[in-house]
């Protein structure tokens, strides 16, 4: 039996080369226009955005290419990696593994460069999101893409779904709101039912990232849906010095360039914003028809990047608590 997508419910034959293992419940089909008769089963109808949320193929991020967050790897490894890649693990010591982990930590510190690190070491699906894309305009639409985006991964596993900026979707719920703050509620309801429902998620991790972790609702960050929280810190000088040595390994560097007084006088400067300052360097001996970065180019970059970056700071308010 078949529904029309006319609306109608007809009997139908199928043809001989049809397969009657691929007929099950709820499957689309395309019917012949004259006879009805099945001639084929097509793919889900999953939304092109959903679609598109699938990364082919894997980032060229190495968990050597992450400087400064050892302690971070680790928990990130133990609570999606090994679930994924020694499963028997967890199977001896009788517990189940973290079902999502969330990443905490202000801009530029390396939380999505840990995810795509994660990706590249598992051969598992990994999908990206951006929090912002699951708020739609119309009612109902956000929740929907919610459960396409867990139907894809359930369909695809193992694998890893990583929601980024997951605090333009799951911040607090208030008892005053307008009809858009509700339509953001409804979505974030789903995505709560996706992450703690009555359907296992099974070989599914989500690994969420956010900079307001003040903001979020209480019932996102309870153990059993991100039972992980990764505090991401501003570097340290240790591990901005091991940020430096991994920026700088491919750069044509003078003699006199000291990485330790690099990053003495870069406090209290990001991962990102490391990287942007050797970039900076760069510019700067491309400027003046050179092939060598000296140490006076690194000095004008750090002073440079790191205005700029109060500069910002100081337009746009305290971004992170």
């Amino acid at each position: 039996m078949v529904k029309s997508s006319t609306g109608p419910d007809f009997v139908v034959n199928t043809s001989d080369y049809v397969s009657p293992e691929l007929l099950e419940a709820g499957a689309r089909v395309a019917l012949n226009k004259q006879t009805l008769a099945v001639m084929g089963v097509l793919p889900p109808s999953l939304d092109p955005i959903v679609v598109g949320a699938e990364i082919i193929e894997k980032p060229d991020t190495y968990y050597e290419d992450i400087g400064g967050l050892q302690e971070q790897i680790v928990e990130i490894r133990e609570a999606v990696e090994d679930p994924l890649l020694r499963p028997e693990l967890y199977k001896r010591v009788g517990i189940d593994p973290p079902k999502g982990v969330l990443l905490v930590g202000p801009p530029g510190t390396g939380k999505t460069l840990l995810a795509k690190a994660v990706a590249q070491q598992t051969n598992a699906t990994f999908i990206r999101f951006v929090g912002s894309e699951l708020v739609q305009k119309y009612i109902g639409e956000g929740a929907r893409l919610v459960r396409e985006l867990f139907d894809l991964a359930r369909q695809k596993a193992p694998s890893i779904v990583f929601i980024d900026e997951l605090d333009s979707v799951g911040a607090k719920r208030l008892e005053l709101a307008t009809s858009g703050d509700r339509e953001v509620q409804r979505t974030l309801m789903q995505i709560l039912a996706e992450l703690d429902g009555f359907n296992p998620l099974g070989d599914v991790k989500i690994v969420g990232a956010t900079n307001r972790p003040d903001i979020l609702d209480e019932a996102l960050l309870r153990p059993g849906r991100f039972d992980r929280i990764i505090d991401i810190p501003i570097p340290s000088f240790d591990a901005r010095v091991e940020i430096f040595g991994i920026h700088t390994k491919r750069m044509n560097l003078d003699e006199s360039v000291n990485i330790e007084d690099l990053a003495g006088k870069s406090e209290p400067a990001t991962g990102a914003d490391i990287k942007a300052i050797c970039t900076e360097a760069g510019m700067f001996a491309i400027r003046e028809n050179r092939d060598v970065v000296t140490m006076s180019d690194l000095e004008r970059a750090i002073s440079k990047v790191l205005s700029d970056s109060d500069q910002r700071a100081m337009e746009s308010g305290p971004m992170f608590a």
